[in-house]
């Protein structure tokens, strides 16, 4: 199976809970968009492509680790663009959140992802169509700063509204149901 074809399946599987606000529309722009572009998966499709993130979680569930993005001088969530050798959405999310925080053994929430989050992006790219999950970190974990980033923190559940942006917000609200 191709990573075109295991998000297709991700996506028609993800259902939104109710009131979930634009999730069930942004569901249907991700499908709609992998549809027309066989190239949907990769930063050189033009119209924009699909990326893979995981809010890591402590593992008494009290805190989330963010990345202070080297680029974008934001606290972001781990993620980005998927890779060949991904073997799905989910590989991907895992694999981004364990190169960025530098712990090992994460593992990923039960059901799916908590969210789907489009944002604008520079050209040539145009668009992110993340597909967000949530990893919980194992006990002992060590974060390690990566080259993507100029600074790892922990942050507790109230502190985040003060220093991301509302799509971690939306990321972290979606991940507490879960917890």
């Amino acid at each position: 199976m191709t990573l075109h074809d295991d998000a297709t399946l991700v996506l028609k599987g993800y259902a939104p809970k109710d009131g979930a606000g634009d999730q069930a529309e942004l569901r249907q722009v991700y499908l709609d968009h992998l549809a027309q572009h066989d190239d949907g998966m990769w930063k050189a499709c033009g119209a924009g492509h699909v990326t893979a993130s995981a809010l890591v979680i402590d593992p008494e569930r009290e805190k989330v680790l963010l990345t202070l993005h080297r680029k974008l001088r934001m606290w972001l969530q781990m993620g980005g663009h998927c890779e060949p050798r991904d073997a799905g959405l989910e590989a991907a999310a895992l694999r981004e959140a364990t190169e960025e925080s530098g712990i090992t053994g994460l593992t990923l929430l039960p059901g799916g992802p908590a969210r789907l989050d489009r944002h604008p992006i520079p050209s040539p790219c145009n668009w992110h169509l993340d597909v967000q999950y949530a990893a919980l970190a194992p006990a002992g974990a060590a974060e390690r700063i990566s080259e993507e980033s100029l600074e790892l923190r922990w942050f507790g559940y109230e502190d985040v509204p003060k220093v991301a942006d509302a799509s971690v917000v939306r990321l972290l609200e979606a991940t507490r149901v879960r917890l």
